[in-house]
């Protein structure tokens, strides 16, 4: 009775995504209308990463209660592969998440101006020296660090209530030492719907990237949950999960507070000693 419906979750999911690419993304080219003719310098890069930082703090403890806040199809998929999110919902948070993306990259070009397209509206790019393996570990590293410090403060174990605020921190340290060689993506979300509009906008757009981005996004956010599920796994969790039998419909209904920039709703494998009510959801919080 009190889990949100699908269609709560994703417009949560379309909600945050959106509030994550407009003040994330949307700090770039503030930042240089802004800046006029000054050079780009290490304080403004900080200001870009503590924009990204905030709002994801801000949209975990808004609405990690409806949808996990995932905002990142990177925790999505994660989530999903390791099997603490239906293989069924998907397609629909992966839509609601480029939907969101979209929508929050017109609300930077609504805003301030058919001048956040002139300077770049905030697209994710990389150009020589930096070519594609080169971009693709530097996505591929932000990522993963990113995913997995998810699924650590997610953890049973972990400390209770911090969740946002840790995240939202490694959101903001990943950024300064990939940024300078990829525009610090490490979302696929994040990557297309600047790129979609900066291109209605009349805009350039480097589209033969995009494989490169999603594609070392999509796999650092599968090999983080898989490698955190080994490293973290105990054999009193390997009991519980052999032990209970839940129905199928009940597996991952309650939505944990994460973000990616997410979270996922916690399994079986996430409950202290086992214990789970099928009838009620137990709540993270």
């Amino acid at each position: 009775m009190d889990e949100p419906r699908l269609a709560q979750k994703l417009a949560a999911e379309v909600i945050g995504t959106a509030f994550l690419v407009f003040i994330g993304v949307g700090s770039v080219p503030a930042t240089l209308i802004v800046n006029g003719k000054a050079p780009f310098t290490m304080a403004d890069l900080g200001m870009i990463s503590l924009a990204f930082g905030t709002i994801v703090v801000a949209t975990v403890y808004a609405l990690g209660h409806i949808s996990g806040n995932h905002i990142n199809p990177a925790v999505t998929l994660g989530l999903a592969v390791t099997g603490k999110f239906p293989w069924a919902q998907v397609p629909a948070y992966l839509a609601a998440q480029l939907g969101g993306a979209i929508i929050g990259a017109g609300a930077i070009l609504g805003v301030l101006g058919h001048r956040a397209s002139e300077v770049g509206l905030g697209v994710a790019n990389y150009a020589a020296p930096v070519g594609w393996a080169q971009a693709f570990t530097a996505e591929f590293v932000g990522t993963f660090i990113l995913v997995f410090t998810i699924f650590g403060v997610i953890h049973r174990k972990a400390s209770a209530g911090f969740a946002g605020v840790a995240i939202g921190l490694v959101v903001f340290a990943a950024i300064i030492p990939v940024a300078p060689a990829t525009g610090a993506s490490i979302n696929p979300a994040r990557t297309f719907g600047p790129m979609l509009v900066q291109q209605l906008a009349g805009g350039t757009v480097k589209w033969a990237q995009l494989p490169v981005y999603w594609a070392a996004e999509l796999l650092a956010g599968v090999c983080a949950a898989l490698l955190y599920g080994l490293i973290s796994r105990t054999r009193a969790d390997s009991a519980a999960a052999a032990e209970i039998t839940v129905e199928p419909a009940s597996v991952g209904a309650t939505p944990v507070p994460v973000s990616p920039e997410g979270g996922p709703p916690r399994t079986i494998e996430d409950v202290p000693n086992g214990h789970v009510a099928t009838s009620e959801p137990r709540s993270y919080r």
